[in-house]
């Protein structure tokens, strides 16, 4: 382990943020990293536990007291090496990831976990600046072709590991960029684009072929990359949204969160001549938004509003408020319900629990009013929790601009796929090979598993790549 008493003497600190009237004014970054002297101290916070539940908390079983053990040490190199071996990509993980390791870290009982998430993202900003993140293109040709189609963190997860074992991998996306829901769902001030460019180039090196502007099911049929490929791995991300059923739902200004932030990721790439949308351009500037939903969707929507210059705006979500603090009795390590505040939180947002929206109104075809109620959640028959309105508890929200944030149902469908699906709508495979009921056809993140996390996604495309690796050549070496 690192330092045995690190953890008495060393007080958590982690990464600090720009103010937020200096952040709100541009679309960079604004996590302010820390020493490398200070980074050293809090890895030696780390008590290497006989057995580490931050494994456990982690997806992608990151080996994370080894490496902070190496931090400590100041094996940078090594650092980086056992970091990679069970995540593709660190940058995306250290920047978006919620660190469900640190809530299962043993520090965390008495709420002050190791930085995981802040050292493991140091690592690998530098290995990148050191030049020790490298290109590791096969020796060995296999001579087969594999179609990975939806360029999210899964496809590119599984992509890499395809190509490293020496498959002919070409990676479909139906949008101009590379990234899936990385590019487009992701805020730039949450994670930078150029880290995605500079995996693509890395992966280009390594034999991976993009294919961009190419939707399967629609520019190319879904029987005719089974014709061409050996196999083909469907790993798109869940863009199905869930909807606000209510009276007025038609009127202009009211739109899903993921109509609304991809145009603003476009604008800041350049890509005006994308924002053509079927609802025209949205923006928040002057406007009362309203953001429904209370997740991390709901929060980007926040950032991007306070960065487009809203007039005002309102968080609500239906659920009541979360304690401030969980009782770690009953849920350490697992991931705790606790009220969450996002640094989007911190620009300019009123947040509200516990309401109900029952009706949009609005005046000549454009909504400029939400009708909500309060509820309350009582446990009824069977010990499920129901939803009342509380009586007399109406009230109204100026709302210019509603973005629906309220959740995924699943992945969009593929025209033509004809693969068989779950109860919940998602493609039908399981853990143990990702197989779906197509011979030769598999599945992995969101497709597969429903909306989630960025770790989930990683950790999928990794373990398909093995079963895909199998598949194709009786059994494999690549990690599971």
């Amino acid at each position: 382990m690192g330092k045995p008493t690190g953890f008495l003497e060393i007080a958590r600190r982690d990464r600090g943020y720009l103010k937020p009237d200096a952040r709100v004014k541009n679309w960079n970054e604004f996590v302010t990293p820390l020493a490398e002297p200070e980074l050293a101290d809090q890895a030696a916070r780390c008590m290497d536990c006989g057995i580490p539940f931050c494994h456990n908390g982690c997806p992608v079983n990151n080996l994370i007291p080894d490496w902070n053990n190496l931090v400590y040490r100041h094996q940078w190199e090594a650092a980086v090496y056992s970091l990679h071996s069970t995540n593709n990509f660190p940058e995306f993980t250290g920047r978006i990831c919620p660190a469900p390791c640190e809530a299962a870290c043993t520090l965390n009982i008495d709420d002050n976990a190791v930085t995981i998430k802040t050292i493991e993202c140091a690592i690998v900003d530098r290995g990148w600046e050191e030049g020790w993140i490298r290109p590791l293109p096969s020796e060995k040709k296999t001579g087969k072709h594999v179609a990975v189609v939806g360029s999210g963190p899964a496809g590119l997860a599984c992509a890499q590991q395809l190509a490293r074992a020496g498959h002919a991998v070409t990676l479909f996306e139906k949008n101009s960029r590379i990234g899936g829901l990385l590019r487009y769902g992701i805020p730039d001030f949450k994670m930078d684009k150029w880290l995605i460019d500079r995996r693509v180039a890395q992966m280009t090196a390594e034999g991976v072929e993009f294919r961009p502007n190419v939707e399967v099911g629609v520019t190319i049929a879904m029987d005719q990359l089974r014709d061409v490929f050996d196999a083909v791995v469907l790993t798109g991300g869940a863009e199905n949204s869930r909807n606000l059923e209510v009276p007025g739902r038609e009127l202009a200004g009211i739109h899903f969160a993921m109509d609304y932030l991809p145009q603003q990721n476009k604008r800041v790439a350049g890509d005006t001549e994308d924002l053509a949308a079927p609802n025209g351009t949205i923006t928040a500037k002057d406007k009362h938004v309203v953001v429904i939903g209370g997740g991390d969707t709901g929060a980007d929507c926040i950032g991007t509003a306070a960065r487009q210059g809203a007039a005002s705006i309102t968080q609500i979500e239906i659920m009541p408020k979360p304690p401030e603090r969980e009782n770690k009795g009953l849920t350490w390590p697992d991931w705790p319900n606790k009220l969450r505040t996002s640094p989007a939180h911190d620009e300019g947002c009123a947040r509200d629990w516990a309401v109900l929206t029952k009706r949009a109104a609005g005046a000549n075809g454009q909504v400029t009013v939400l009708e909500c109620v309060r509820v309350e959640w009582v446990r009824g028959e069977g010990g499920r929790m129901d939803m009342r309105e509380v009586p007399g508890s109406d009230f109204q929200l100026k709302a210019d601009l509603v973005l629906l944030a309220m959740g995924f149902l699943g992945p969009r469908p593929i025209v033509g796929a004809n693969v068989e699906l779950d109860a919940r709508g998602n493609l039908k495979a399981s853990t143990e090979d990702y197989h779906t009921s197509l011979d030769g056809v598999f599945t992995a993140g969101d497709m597969r598993r429903g909306q989630s996390l960025v770790v989930w996604a990683i950790r999928e495309g990794r373990q398909c790549a093995r079963s895909v690796d199998a598949y194709l050549m009786g059994s494999s070496t690549l990690p599971r």
